[in-house]
């Protein structure tokens, strides 16, 4: 087996409410497991688990209580991603992470391809496309999520839920990266756009692409991961009934 790209050590996580004098709430303990390359771990628990906490925590939205998450995305040795500066955690992130959250958080007046290829301009800068095979690539992904042509110069702001998850999906998939953080990427698709998300996902994994989801839908979830971990395990002891 390959070594694993990320490695989640003893995470914890706390929540301070201010509003209920400053009550700390205990929310993941002692979060541990590996991620391997070309694997899909999905993570399986109840609403309200974590499950989109240990997402945001690995991207960085969220910053640990304790602990450590190693990454090793480009086989230089271990680095403790919640270690290291600002600066430095978005550059990562930048390079090496993908994210398709729930919902779209776009710029309002800006196009539907123009928010999916802004997503994939850090390979053109880097050199490894040019602005216009980008494009095509934006262009392509559309096309296979059923978004009509004539959608792409308009704001997704004003498109439907399942428009803007599919979108959000593109954003997602235009530039190839090491890890893909999926949460609860069909959620509002009907039923032919959720194959296409699926084979779509499927591509990416069989290209090496590490991947960590929240699939609610036990199709996607059956057709997508390669194996599962409950959050059951991680609940603070604190909170066991």
């Amino acid at each position: 087996m390959s070594e694993p790209i990320l490695r989640l050590q003893d995470v914890n996580k706390q929540f301070t409410v201010y509003r209920r004098s400053a009550q700390p709430i205990d929310v993941l303990e002692n979060v541990t497991f590996d991620l391997f390359p070309g694997e899909c771990l999905s993570l399986d628990g109840a609403s309200g688990s974590g499950k989109s906490s240990i997402l945001k925590l690995i991207f960085g939205n969220y910053c640990l209580s304790s602990g450590h998450i190693w990454c090793d995305f480009d086989g230089a040795g271990f680095k403790d991603f919640a270690a290291v500066s600002l600066r430095e955690r978005h550059a990562l992130r930048k390079k090496y992470i993908n994210y398709v959250s729930q919902f779209l958080k776009a710029i309002p007046r800006i196009s539907a391809l123009d928010v999916v290829v802004q997503a994939g301009r850090n390979e053109v800068i880097r050199g490894l496309v040019t602005e216009q095979e980008l494009i095509r690539r934006a262009q392509q992904l559309l096309e296979r999520l059923n978004i009509q042509s004539q959608l792409w110069g308009l704001p997704p702001a004003i498109f439907s839920g399942g428009e803007q998850q599919r979108i959000n999906l593109a954003r997602g998939l235009i530039s190839s990266k090491p890890l893909l953080l999926l949460d609860e990427p069909s959620a509002s698709l009907d039923h032919q756009n959720t194959q296409v998300v699926i084979e779509l996902i499927q591509e990416v994994r069989a290209s090496g692409t590490a991947m960590i989801g929240i699939f609610h839908d036990n199709l996607v979830r059956q057709a997508l991961s390669t194996r599962s971990i409950s959050i059951q395990q991680f609940k603070p002891s604190s909170n066991i009934q």
